[in-house]
């Protein structure tokens, strides 16, 4: 019998490796193909984007926070992998009244999501690809860390949302991300763990670096256009707006190989 005790404090116990496995996270759902467990995935949500040719051919059952439950019931899973802050409380508690067992995510630090890989090997039997996986993060995440740790901190706003603008404090896998590569959050002191803030707040921060990144709220080009009267801020000063891969600052797995390659490039001094 597998067993593993998730963010919740709460022991799942499997009595075999999983044969139907319902992914509620689009990046857990990449990771759970970049293991091999293509035919174990049974359904994902709408927002899962990838791999794309494969979540394709994939059932689908609703979003983040409206998960189709009497779907996911009929398709009959013996795992259910879900995330404490994008799915439902209640949406966890009923499938897990049904007999269904649910393990619940919530990494916020980038070593916590290359935990998680590990995590999701031993729950679902793939041990040795999942050590594959973390054996290119590693040794990528420590080098990064050595570069970044003997210089000062770029400060960087990155928000999440627009009209209105919200952003990130300390409290988030984002702002660690951030931290890992060498950026300083400019509002992570706040105490809300995504506070609604005004571009004179921004300026006043005097951020050296802006990140626009294509999710949860899709930023473009056009969007820079919000900043160019703040001529005094040094990130508009300098040019650093940079749009990117929401991907990179808020995916776990094998994105956060890709992060530690492109972000520190952008944060650098």
């Amino acid at each position: 019998m597998k067993s593993l005790t998730d963010a919740t404090g709460t022991p799942v116990h499997l009595g075999s490796q999983p044969a139907r496995i319902v992914s509620l996270i689009p990046s857990i759902t990449e990771i759970l193909f970049a293991l091999g467990l293509d035919q174990e995935i049974a359904a994902v949500t709408r927002y899962c984007t990838h791999p794309l040719e494969k979540v394709k051919a994939k059932v689908r059952i609703g979003g983040e926070k409206d998960p189709d439950l009497e779907g996911i019931r009929r398709i009959g899973p013996d795992l259910v992998i879900a995330n404490m802050e994008e799915n439902r409380r209640e949406d966890v508690a009923q499938l897990r009244a049904w007999g269904i067992p649910v393990y619940v995510t919530y990494p916020r630090m980038v070593e916590e999501g290359i935990r998680l890989v590990q995590d999701l090997g031993a729950l679902t039997g793939r041990e040795a690809e999942a050590g594959r996986i973390v054996r290119e993060i590693e040794p990528l995440y420590h080098e990064v860390l050595v570069k970044t740790a003997g210089r000062p901190p770029v400060r960087v706003f990155c928000p999440i949302w627009r009209k209105p603008y919200m952003t990130i404090n300390r409290d988030t896998y984002v702002h660690d991300m951030l931290r890992v590569n060498g950026g300083e959050n400019v509002f992570g002191d706040r105490v809300e763990r995504y506070p609604e803030v005004e571009l004179k707040d921004v300026a006043a921060r005097k951020p050296d670096v802006i990140l626009l990144p294509d999710e949860p709220y899709r930023f473009r080009r056009l969007h820079l256009g919000d900043f160019a009267s703040f001529e005094e801020m040094p990130a508009v000063r300098s040019g650093r707006l940079h749009l990117i891969d929401g991907k990179l600052i808020s995916w776990y797995g094998p994105r956060i190989a890709e992060a530690l390659r492109t972000l520190p490039m952008l944060l650098r001094r």
